[in-house]
Protein backbone atom coordinates (compact mmCIF):
# COMPACT_ATOMS: atom_id res chain seq x y z
CA UNK A 1 0.00 0.00 0.00
CA UNK A 2 2.38 2.64 -1.30
CA UNK A 3 0.48 5.84 -0.51
CA UNK A 4 -0.69 5.03 3.01
CA UNK A 5 2.45 3.00 3.72
CA UNK A 6 4.70 5.91 2.78
CA UNK A 7 2.74 8.27 5.01
CA UNK A 8 3.05 5.96 8.00
CA UNK A 9 6.72 5.16 7.36
CA UNK A 10 7.54 8.86 7.37
CA UNK A 11 6.02 9.25 10.81
CA UNK A 12 2.88 11.10 9.81
CA UNK A 13 0.84 11.29 12.97
CA UNK A 14 -2.85 10.44 12.91
CA UNK A 15 -3.17 12.03 16.34
CA UNK A 16 -5.12 15.00 14.99
CA UNK A 17 -7.82 12.72 13.62
CA UNK A 18 -7.99 10.81 16.89
CA UNK A 19 -8.07 14.06 18.86
CA UNK A 20 -11.09 15.27 16.88
CA UNK A 21 -12.74 11.86 17.22
CA UNK A 22 -12.68 11.97 21.03
CA UNK A 23 -12.96 15.67 21.82
CA UNK A 24 -16.03 17.87 21.80
CA UNK A 25 -16.35 20.38 18.93
CA UNK A 26 -16.62 23.17 21.50
CA UNK A 27 -13.34 22.22 23.23
CA UNK A 28 -11.48 21.86 19.94
CA UNK A 29 -12.68 25.21 18.65
CA UNK A 30 -12.08 27.08 21.90
CA UNK A 31 -8.48 25.86 21.90
CA UNK A 32 -8.07 26.72 18.21
CA UNK A 33 -9.20 30.31 18.74
CA UNK A 34 -6.90 30.65 21.74
CA UNK A 35 -3.90 29.47 19.70
CA UNK A 36 -4.74 31.85 16.86
CA UNK A 37 -5.09 34.82 19.21
CA UNK A 38 -1.81 34.04 20.98
CA UNK A 39 0.05 33.67 17.67
CA UNK A 40 -1.26 37.00 16.34
CA UNK A 41 -1.30 38.96 19.60
CA UNK A 42 1.77 41.04 18.66
CA UNK A 43 0.69 41.83 15.11
CA UNK A 44 -0.73 45.19 14.06
CA UNK A 45 -4.20 43.64 13.94
CA UNK A 46 -3.75 42.00 17.35
CA UNK A 47 -2.66 45.26 18.99
CA UNK A 48 -5.43 47.27 17.35
CA UNK A 49 -8.17 44.92 18.57
CA UNK A 50 -6.55 44.18 21.95
CA UNK A 51 -6.10 40.44 21.59
CA UNK A 52 -4.52 40.41 25.06
CA UNK A 53 -7.86 41.54 26.54
CA UNK A 54 -9.69 38.78 24.67
CA UNK A 55 -7.19 36.18 25.87
CA UNK A 56 -7.82 37.19 29.50
CA UNK A 57 -11.40 35.94 29.08
CA UNK A 58 -10.24 32.36 28.55
CA UNK A 59 -9.63 32.19 32.32
CA UNK A 60 -13.20 33.14 33.16
CA UNK A 61 -15.66 30.43 34.19
CA UNK A 62 -18.35 31.70 31.83
CA UNK A 63 -18.61 29.25 28.94
CA UNK A 64 -18.87 31.86 26.19
CA UNK A 65 -17.15 34.87 27.84
CA UNK A 66 -14.12 34.60 25.53
CA UNK A 67 -16.34 34.29 22.46
CA UNK A 68 -18.56 37.23 23.41
CA UNK A 69 -15.58 39.53 23.98
CA UNK A 70 -13.99 38.32 20.74
CA UNK A 71 -17.18 39.29 18.88
CA UNK A 72 -17.39 42.65 20.66
CA UNK A 73 -13.82 43.66 19.87
CA UNK A 74 -13.24 42.24 16.37
CA UNK A 75 -15.64 43.26 13.58
CA UNK A 76 -17.08 40.95 10.97
CA UNK A 77 -15.18 41.41 7.70
CA UNK A 78 -15.86 40.89 4.03
CA UNK A 79 -13.04 40.99 1.51
CA UNK A 80 -13.17 44.73 0.88
CA UNK A 81 -13.16 45.72 4.54
CA UNK A 82 -10.23 43.54 5.60
CA UNK A 83 -8.22 44.10 2.41
CA UNK A 84 -8.60 47.89 2.33
CA UNK A 85 -7.58 48.27 5.97
CA UNK A 86 -5.07 45.45 6.46
CA UNK A 87 -4.17 43.03 3.69
CA UNK A 88 -3.06 45.72 1.23
CA UNK A 89 -0.19 46.38 3.66
CA UNK A 90 0.95 42.77 3.25
CA UNK A 91 1.01 43.24 -0.51
CA UNK A 92 3.20 46.32 0.04
CA UNK A 93 5.72 44.11 1.82
CA UNK A 94 4.95 45.05 5.45
CA UNK A 95 5.42 42.39 8.11
CA UNK A 96 3.37 41.38 11.15
CA UNK A 97 0.09 42.84 9.93
CA UNK A 98 -2.62 40.21 10.54
CA UNK A 99 -0.26 37.28 11.10
CA UNK A 100 3.39 37.11 12.25
CA UNK A 101 6.00 37.54 9.57
CA UNK A 102 5.84 38.49 5.92
CA UNK A 103 3.22 37.11 3.54
CA UNK A 104 5.09 35.28 0.78
CA UNK A 105 2.07 34.03 -1.21
CA UNK A 106 -1.31 35.39 -2.27
CA UNK A 107 -3.98 33.16 -3.77
CA UNK A 108 -6.02 34.74 -6.54
CA UNK A 109 -9.61 33.67 -6.00
CA UNK A 110 -11.61 32.31 -8.91
CA UNK A 111 -13.87 35.35 -8.77
CA UNK A 112 -17.27 33.68 -9.32
CA UNK A 113 -18.94 36.14 -6.94
CA UNK A 114 -17.12 39.27 -8.04
CA UNK A 115 -15.86 40.44 -11.41
CA UNK A 116 -12.24 40.87 -10.29
CA UNK A 117 -9.91 38.48 -8.51
CA UNK A 118 -9.30 38.73 -4.80
CA UNK A 119 -5.89 38.48 -3.15
CA UNK A 120 -6.09 36.04 -0.24
CA UNK A 121 -2.97 35.77 2.00
CA UNK A 122 -1.35 32.34 2.27
CA UNK A 123 1.08 31.60 5.11
CA UNK A 124 3.41 28.68 5.75
CA UNK A 125 1.21 27.69 8.70
CA UNK A 126 -1.83 27.51 6.44
CA UNK A 127 0.04 25.46 3.82
CA UNK A 128 1.14 22.99 6.49
CA UNK A 129 -2.46 22.81 7.65
CA UNK A 130 -3.66 22.01 4.12
CA UNK A 131 -1.03 19.25 3.86
CA UNK A 132 -2.04 17.77 7.22
CA UNK A 133 -5.73 17.74 6.30
CA UNK A 134 -4.92 16.24 2.89
CA UNK A 135 -3.06 13.43 4.63
CA UNK A 136 -5.97 12.86 6.99
CA UNK A 137 -8.22 12.47 3.98
CA UNK A 138 -5.82 10.06 2.27
CA UNK A 139 -5.80 7.93 5.41
CA UNK A 140 -9.60 7.57 5.16
CA UNK A 141 -9.08 5.51 1.98
CA UNK A 142 -8.60 2.54 4.29
CA UNK A 143 -12.40 2.68 4.84
CA UNK A 144 -13.09 2.08 1.15
CA UNK A 145 -13.33 -1.29 -0.56
CA UNK A 146 -10.22 -0.92 -2.69
CA UNK A 147 -7.89 -3.62 -4.05
CA UNK A 148 -4.27 -3.65 -2.88
CA UNK A 149 -3.14 -2.79 -6.43
CA UNK A 150 -4.89 0.57 -6.16
CA UNK A 151 -2.45 1.80 -3.52
CA UNK A 152 0.44 1.45 -5.96
CA UNK A 153 -1.15 3.77 -8.53
CA UNK A 154 -0.63 7.47 -9.14
CA UNK A 155 -2.68 10.61 -8.65
CA UNK A 156 -3.60 13.18 -11.29
CA UNK A 157 -4.31 16.56 -9.71
CA UNK A 158 -5.62 18.96 -12.34
CA UNK A 159 -5.27 22.45 -10.91
CA UNK A 160 -3.82 25.85 -11.63
CA UNK A 161 -0.27 26.41 -12.80
CA UNK A 162 2.50 26.03 -10.22
CA UNK A 163 4.38 28.72 -12.15
CA UNK A 164 3.56 31.67 -9.90
CA UNK A 165 3.94 35.35 -10.67
CA UNK A 166 6.53 37.15 -8.56
CA UNK A 167 6.50 40.95 -8.34
CA UNK A 168 9.54 41.40 -6.11
CA UNK A 169 7.52 41.24 -2.90
CA UNK A 170 5.31 38.14 -3.08
CA UNK A 171 4.20 35.26 -5.32
CA UNK A 172 0.64 35.09 -6.64
CA UNK A 173 -1.42 32.43 -8.40
CA UNK A 174 -4.20 29.86 -8.00
CA UNK A 175 -4.42 28.25 -4.56
CA UNK A 176 -4.13 24.83 -6.24
CA UNK A 177 -0.94 26.01 -7.94
CA UNK A 178 0.52 27.29 -4.67
CA UNK A 179 -0.35 24.15 -2.68
CA UNK A 180 0.91 21.82 -5.43
CA UNK A 181 4.19 23.71 -5.67
CA UNK A 182 4.64 23.24 -1.93
CA UNK A 183 4.00 19.47 -1.85
CA UNK A 184 6.59 17.49 0.16
CA UNK A 185 9.25 15.97 -2.11
CA UNK A 186 8.25 12.42 -1.15
CA UNK A 187 4.69 13.06 -2.39
CA UNK A 188 5.83 14.16 -5.85
CA UNK A 189 6.23 10.49 -6.84
CA UNK A 190 2.48 9.95 -6.58
CA UNK A 191 1.50 13.12 -8.47
CA UNK A 192 1.89 12.01 -12.08
CA UNK A 193 1.48 15.48 -13.54
CA UNK A 194 5.13 16.29 -12.90
CA UNK A 195 6.69 19.70 -12.49
CA UNK A 196 6.87 20.59 -16.20
CA UNK A 197 3.15 20.05 -16.88
CA UNK A 198 2.16 21.49 -13.51
CA UNK A 199 3.99 24.74 -14.34
CA UNK A 200 2.31 25.13 -17.74
CA UNK A 201 0.16 28.26 -17.82
CA UNK A 202 -1.57 27.73 -21.15
CA UNK A 203 -4.58 25.58 -20.32
CA UNK A 204 -4.94 23.98 -23.77
CA UNK A 205 -1.24 23.08 -23.83
CA UNK A 206 -1.57 21.52 -20.39
CA UNK A 207 -4.53 19.36 -21.46
CA UNK A 208 -2.75 18.36 -24.67
CA UNK A 209 0.37 17.27 -22.78
CA UNK A 210 -1.64 15.28 -20.23
CA UNK A 211 -3.55 13.63 -23.07
CA UNK A 212 -0.29 12.70 -24.80
CA UNK A 213 1.14 11.08 -21.68
CA UNK A 214 -2.08 9.51 -20.39
CA UNK A 215 -1.45 5.94 -21.67
CA UNK A 216 1.94 5.82 -19.92
CA UNK A 217 0.46 6.58 -16.50
CA UNK A 218 -1.28 4.22 -14.09
CA UNK A 219 -3.81 6.56 -12.50
CA UNK A 220 -5.90 5.52 -9.49
CA UNK A 221 -7.13 8.94 -8.34
CA UNK A 222 -8.12 12.04 -10.30
CA UNK A 223 -8.81 15.38 -8.62
CA UNK A 224 -10.09 18.68 -9.93
CA UNK A 225 -13.09 20.84 -10.83
CA UNK A 226 -15.74 18.66 -12.56
CA UNK A 227 -16.08 20.70 -15.75
CA UNK A 228 -12.35 20.66 -16.53
CA UNK A 229 -11.91 17.00 -15.58
CA UNK A 230 -14.77 16.11 -17.91
CA UNK A 231 -13.16 18.08 -20.75
CA UNK A 232 -9.85 16.27 -20.14
CA UNK A 233 -11.42 12.80 -20.13
CA UNK A 234 -13.35 13.54 -23.32
CA UNK A 235 -10.12 14.75 -24.95
CA UNK A 236 -8.31 11.52 -24.01
CA UNK A 237 -11.13 9.31 -25.29
CA UNK A 238 -11.26 11.23 -28.56
CA UNK A 239 -7.52 11.00 -29.18
CA UNK A 240 -7.20 7.28 -28.52
CA UNK A 241 -10.64 6.34 -29.86
CA UNK A 242 -11.62 4.27 -26.83
CA UNK A 243 -15.12 3.93 -25.42
CA UNK A 244 -14.31 4.80 -21.81
CA UNK A 245 -11.44 6.03 -19.62
CA UNK A 246 -10.89 2.64 -17.96
CA UNK A 247 -9.43 1.44 -21.27
CA UNK A 248 -6.60 3.90 -20.55
CA UNK A 249 -6.55 3.82 -16.73
CA UNK A 250 -7.94 0.42 -15.66
CA UNK A 251 -7.10 1.02 -11.99
CA UNK A 252 -8.94 4.34 -11.72
CA UNK A 253 -11.18 4.08 -8.66
CA UNK A 254 -11.58 7.54 -7.11
CA UNK A 255 -12.51 11.03 -8.21
CA UNK A 256 -11.92 13.79 -5.67
CA UNK A 257 -13.93 16.92 -6.40
CA UNK A 258 -14.97 20.19 -4.81
CA UNK A 259 -15.81 23.78 -5.54
CA UNK A 260 -19.20 23.11 -7.15
CA UNK A 261 -21.99 20.60 -6.72
CA UNK A 262 -21.24 17.39 -8.59
CA UNK A 263 -24.90 16.46 -9.11
CA UNK A 264 -25.34 18.19 -12.51
CA UNK A 265 -22.22 16.41 -13.83
CA UNK A 266 -23.11 12.85 -12.78
CA UNK A 267 -24.83 11.89 -16.02
CA UNK A 268 -21.98 13.16 -18.19
CA UNK A 269 -19.33 11.41 -16.13
CA UNK A 270 -21.15 8.09 -16.26
CA UNK A 271 -20.79 8.04 -20.05
CA UNK A 272 -17.00 8.37 -19.76
CA UNK A 273 -16.47 5.45 -17.36
CA UNK A 274 -16.19 1.71 -17.78
CA UNK A 275 -16.96 1.05 -14.14
CA UNK A 276 -18.28 3.11 -11.21
CA UNK A 277 -15.98 5.39 -9.23
CA UNK A 278 -15.98 6.48 -5.63
CA UNK A 279 -16.78 10.20 -5.61
CA UNK A 280 -15.12 11.95 -2.68
CA UNK A 281 -16.06 15.54 -1.96
CA UNK A 282 -13.67 18.06 -0.43
CA UNK A 283 -14.26 21.57 0.85
CA UNK A 284 -11.11 23.60 0.36
CA UNK A 285 -11.54 27.33 -0.09
CA UNK A 286 -8.81 29.87 -0.75
CA UNK A 287 -8.93 30.57 2.99
CA UNK A 288 -8.25 26.99 4.10
CA UNK A 289 -9.15 23.29 4.01
CA UNK A 290 -12.51 23.27 5.78
CA UNK A 291 -13.96 19.75 5.47
CA UNK A 292 -13.75 16.46 3.61
CA UNK A 293 -15.86 13.38 3.06
CA UNK A 294 -14.74 10.94 5.73
CA UNK A 295 -16.94 7.93 4.93
CA UNK A 296 -17.79 6.31 1.57
CA UNK A 297 -21.46 5.79 2.41
CA UNK A 298 -22.09 9.42 3.34
CA UNK A 299 -22.50 12.43 1.08
CA UNK A 300 -21.74 14.84 3.92
CA UNK A 301 -18.30 16.16 4.89
CA UNK A 302 -16.69 16.33 8.30
CA UNK A 303 -15.43 19.75 9.33
CA UNK A 304 -11.79 19.95 10.42
CA UNK A 305 -11.91 21.58 13.84
CA UNK A 306 -8.29 21.44 15.02
CA UNK A 307 -6.12 22.64 12.18
CA UNK A 308 -5.77 26.41 12.22
CA UNK A 309 -9.35 27.56 11.58
CA UNK A 310 -11.93 28.96 14.01
CA UNK A 311 -15.48 28.92 12.65
CA UNK A 312 -18.47 31.12 13.33
CA UNK A 313 -21.91 30.51 11.91
CA UNK A 314 -24.37 33.22 10.83
CA UNK A 315 -27.99 32.06 10.45
CA UNK A 316 -28.79 32.60 6.78
CA UNK A 317 -32.04 34.51 7.20
CA UNK A 318 -33.59 37.94 6.68
CA UNK A 319 -32.37 39.15 10.08
CA UNK A 320 -28.75 38.82 8.95
CA UNK A 321 -28.81 39.21 5.14
CA UNK A 322 -30.61 41.48 2.71
CA UNK A 323 -32.36 40.26 -0.45
CA UNK A 324 -29.16 40.48 -2.49
CA UNK A 325 -27.22 38.34 -0.03
CA UNK A 326 -25.33 41.22 1.56
CA UNK A 327 -24.54 40.91 5.24
CA UNK A 328 -26.48 43.30 7.48
CA UNK A 329 -24.79 45.21 10.36
CA UNK A 330 -24.26 43.36 13.65
CA UNK A 331 -25.24 39.87 12.49
CA UNK A 332 -25.89 37.07 14.96
CA UNK A 333 -22.93 34.67 15.08
CA UNK A 334 -22.73 31.31 16.79
CA UNK A 335 -20.05 28.84 17.84
CA UNK A 336 -20.26 25.30 16.55
CA UNK A 337 -21.91 24.01 19.72
CA UNK A 338 -24.73 26.55 19.33
CA UNK A 339 -25.84 25.56 15.83
CA UNK A 340 -28.91 23.48 14.97
CA UNK A 341 -29.11 20.67 12.47
CA UNK A 342 -30.81 21.23 9.10
CA UNK A 343 -30.63 25.02 9.30
CA UNK A 344 -28.58 27.09 6.87
CA UNK A 345 -25.57 29.11 8.06
CA UNK A 346 -23.09 31.41 6.35
CA UNK A 347 -19.49 30.78 7.40
CA UNK A 348 -17.10 33.19 9.10
CA UNK A 349 -13.45 32.13 9.35
CA UNK A 350 -10.55 33.21 11.52
CA UNK A 351 -7.40 31.43 10.37
CA UNK A 352 -3.64 31.05 10.65
CA UNK A 353 -3.30 33.07 7.44
CA UNK A 354 -4.40 36.29 9.14
CA UNK A 355 -8.05 36.01 8.16
CA UNK A 356 -10.28 37.35 10.97
CA UNK A 357 -14.05 36.91 11.22
CA UNK A 358 -14.07 36.75 7.42
CA UNK A 359 -17.23 36.02 5.44
CA UNK A 360 -16.21 33.56 2.70
CA UNK A 361 -19.65 33.56 1.07
CA UNK A 362 -20.53 29.88 1.42
CA UNK A 363 -23.75 28.61 2.99
CA UNK A 364 -23.71 25.24 4.76
CA UNK A 365 -26.09 23.02 6.68
CA UNK A 366 -25.29 20.55 9.46
CA UNK A 367 -26.65 17.06 8.91
CA UNK A 368 -25.00 15.79 12.10
CA UNK A 369 -24.11 18.15 14.93
CA UNK A 370 -22.52 15.38 16.96
CA UNK A 371 -20.06 14.47 14.20
CA UNK A 372 -19.73 17.99 12.71
CA UNK A 373 -20.91 16.68 9.33
CA UNK A 374 -22.05 19.32 6.83
CA UNK A 375 -23.26 19.77 3.27
CA UNK A 376 -22.79 22.92 1.19
CA UNK A 377 -26.14 24.33 0.11
CA UNK A 378 -25.01 27.41 -1.82
CA UNK A 379 -23.50 30.87 -1.67
CA UNK A 380 -24.78 33.96 0.09
CA UNK A 381 -25.02 35.72 -3.27
CA UNK A 382 -25.67 32.70 -5.48
CA UNK A 383 -29.38 32.50 -4.89
CA UNK A 384 -32.36 34.29 -6.32
CA UNK A 385 -34.96 36.12 -4.31
CA UNK A 386 -36.32 38.88 -6.52
CA UNK A 387 -39.77 38.68 -4.96
CA UNK A 388 -39.45 36.20 -2.10
CA UNK A 389 -38.88 32.98 -4.09
CA UNK A 390 -35.67 32.20 -2.12
CA UNK A 391 -34.31 29.90 -4.79
CA UNK A 392 -31.09 28.36 -3.49
CA UNK A 393 -28.18 26.88 -5.39
CA UNK A 394 -29.14 23.55 -3.89
CA UNK A 395 -32.62 23.87 -5.46
CA UNK A 396 -31.09 24.75 -8.83
CA UNK A 397 -28.62 21.86 -8.88
CA UNK A 398 -31.26 19.32 -7.88
CA UNK A 399 -33.80 20.57 -10.42
CA UNK A 400 -31.25 20.43 -13.25
CA UNK A 401 -30.26 16.90 -12.23
CA UNK A 402 -33.90 15.71 -12.18
CA UNK A 403 -34.78 17.26 -15.54
CA UNK A 404 -31.58 15.93 -17.13
CA UNK A 405 -32.47 12.40 -16.01
CA UNK A 406 -36.06 12.67 -17.25
CA UNK A 407 -35.07 13.98 -20.68
CA UNK A 408 -31.89 11.87 -20.89
CA UNK A 409 -29.65 14.84 -21.69
CA UNK A 410 -26.22 15.72 -20.38
CA UNK A 411 -26.22 19.25 -18.95
CA UNK A 412 -22.61 20.25 -18.42
CA UNK A 413 -23.14 23.86 -17.37
CA UNK A 414 -25.96 26.24 -16.53
CA UNK A 415 -26.50 29.75 -15.22
CA UNK A 416 -29.50 31.87 -14.25
CA UNK A 417 -30.34 35.52 -13.76
CA UNK A 418 -33.34 37.37 -12.40
CA UNK A 419 -34.73 39.97 -14.80
CA UNK A 420 -37.54 42.58 -14.87
CA UNK A 421 -40.58 41.34 -16.82
CA UNK A 422 -43.97 42.98 -17.44
CA UNK A 423 -43.54 45.34 -14.46
CA UNK A 424 -42.69 42.33 -12.29
CA UNK A 425 -40.06 39.57 -12.60
CA UNK A 426 -38.85 36.49 -14.47
CA UNK A 427 -35.91 34.07 -14.41
CA UNK A 428 -33.67 33.60 -17.45
CA UNK A 429 -31.88 30.23 -17.62
CA UNK A 430 -29.04 29.27 -19.95
CA UNK A 431 -28.62 25.50 -20.22
CA UNK A 432 -25.34 24.20 -21.65
CA UNK A 433 -25.73 20.85 -23.40
CA UNK A 434 -24.60 19.32 -26.69
CA UNK A 435 -27.62 17.00 -26.82
CA UNK A 436 -30.79 17.75 -28.78
CA UNK A 437 -33.58 18.91 -26.48
CA UNK A 438 -36.62 21.17 -26.74
CA UNK A 439 -36.16 24.41 -24.82
CA UNK A 440 -39.91 24.54 -24.18
CA UNK A 441 -39.99 20.98 -22.81
CA UNK A 442 -36.98 21.71 -20.61
CA UNK A 443 -38.64 24.87 -19.34
CA UNK A 444 -41.90 23.12 -18.41
CA UNK A 445 -40.15 20.35 -16.50
CA UNK A 446 -37.68 22.71 -14.82
CA UNK A 447 -40.55 24.87 -13.60
CA UNK A 448 -42.36 21.81 -12.27
CA UNK A 449 -39.34 20.53 -10.39
CA UNK A 450 -38.59 23.90 -8.81
CA UNK A 451 -42.17 24.16 -7.60
CA UNK A 452 -41.84 20.76 -5.93
CA UNK A 453 -38.47 21.59 -4.38
CA UNK A 454 -39.28 25.08 -3.11
CA UNK A 455 -42.64 26.20 -1.68
CA UNK A 456 -41.72 29.89 -1.87
CA UNK A 457 -40.93 29.53 -5.56
CA UNK A 458 -44.26 27.78 -6.16
CA UNK A 459 -46.16 30.60 -4.43
CA UNK A 460 -44.33 33.36 -6.30
CA UNK A 461 -44.89 31.67 -9.68
CA UNK A 462 -48.56 32.47 -9.19
CA UNK A 463 -47.79 36.02 -8.11
CA UNK A 464 -44.78 38.26 -8.89
CA UNK A 465 -42.57 35.72 -10.70
CA UNK A 466 -44.43 35.80 -14.01
CA UNK A 467 -42.33 33.50 -16.19
CA UNK A 468 -39.06 31.76 -16.80
CA UNK A 469 -37.11 31.68 -20.07
CA UNK A 470 -34.81 28.84 -21.07
CA UNK A 471 -32.11 29.07 -23.74
CA UNK A 472 -30.39 25.84 -24.78
CA UNK A 473 -26.84 26.69 -25.90
CA UNK A 474 -23.67 24.73 -26.81
CA UNK A 475 -21.50 23.94 -23.80
CA UNK A 476 -18.45 25.47 -25.48
CA UNK A 477 -19.95 28.96 -25.06
CA UNK A 478 -19.49 28.69 -21.29
CA UNK A 479 -15.82 27.72 -21.71
CA UNK A 480 -15.24 30.31 -24.45
CA UNK A 481 -16.58 32.99 -22.12
CA UNK A 482 -14.29 31.86 -19.29
CA UNK A 483 -11.35 32.00 -21.67
CA UNK A 484 -12.38 35.44 -22.89
CA UNK A 485 -12.39 36.89 -19.36
CA UNK A 486 -9.10 35.17 -18.45
CA UNK A 487 -10.55 32.52 -16.13
CA UNK A 488 -9.96 29.33 -18.09
CA UNK A 489 -9.08 26.12 -16.23
CA UNK A 490 -7.75 25.48 -12.76
CA UNK A 491 -10.09 26.32 -9.94
CA UNK A 492 -12.28 28.63 -12.01
CA UNK A 493 -16.03 27.99 -12.11
CA UNK A 494 -18.74 29.64 -14.16
CA UNK A 495 -21.09 31.57 -11.82
CA UNK A 496 -24.43 29.85 -11.36
CA UNK A 497 -26.22 33.13 -10.67
CA UNK A 498 -25.47 36.21 -12.77
CA UNK A 499 -25.80 39.72 -11.44
CA UNK A 500 -27.44 42.33 -13.68
CA UNK A 501 -24.11 43.66 -15.01
CA UNK A 502 -22.77 40.14 -15.65
CA UNK A 503 -26.04 39.11 -17.28
CA UNK A 504 -25.97 42.00 -19.75
CA UNK A 505 -22.45 41.15 -20.94
CA UNK A 506 -23.15 37.41 -21.05
CA UNK A 507 -26.38 37.90 -23.01
CA UNK A 508 -24.57 40.00 -25.63
CA UNK A 509 -21.83 37.37 -25.87
CA UNK A 510 -24.29 34.50 -26.37
CA UNK A 511 -26.30 36.41 -28.97
CA UNK A 512 -23.25 37.39 -31.01
CA UNK A 513 -23.47 35.63 -34.39
CA UNK A 514 -19.81 34.60 -34.48
CA UNK A 515 -20.19 32.78 -31.16
CA UNK A 516 -23.30 30.93 -32.26
CA UNK A 517 -21.83 29.78 -35.55
CA UNK A 518 -18.18 29.12 -34.63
Amino acid sequence: MAIIGTLLKRGISIGESIDQEYSSPYDLQKLELKKLLIAASHTAFGHYYSFDRILEQFRNPGKYDFFNVFKQRVPVNDYNSIYNKWWYRNRNGEKHICWPGKIKYFALSSGTSESSSKYIPITKEMLKGVQRTSIRQILTLSKYDLPDRFFETGILMLGGSTHLNYNGTYFEGDLSGITTSQLPFWFQHFNKLGQKIARTRNWEEKLDEITRKAPSWDIGVIAGVPAWIQILLEKILDRYQVEHIHKIWPNLKIYVHGGVSFDPYKKGFKKLLGEPLYYIETYMASEGFIAFQAFPQRRSMRMVLNNGIFYEFIPFNEENFDQEGNLLPDPETLMIEQIEENKEYALLLSTNAGTWRYLIGDVIKFVSKEESEIVITGRTKHFLSLCGEHLSLDNMNKAIELVSDELNVNVKEFTISGIPYKSLFAHHWYIGTDDQVSAEEFKIRLDQKLKLLNDDYRVERSAALKDLFVDIIPTRLFYNWMKLIGKEGGQNKFPRVLKASQYAKWKCFVEAKDNLTS
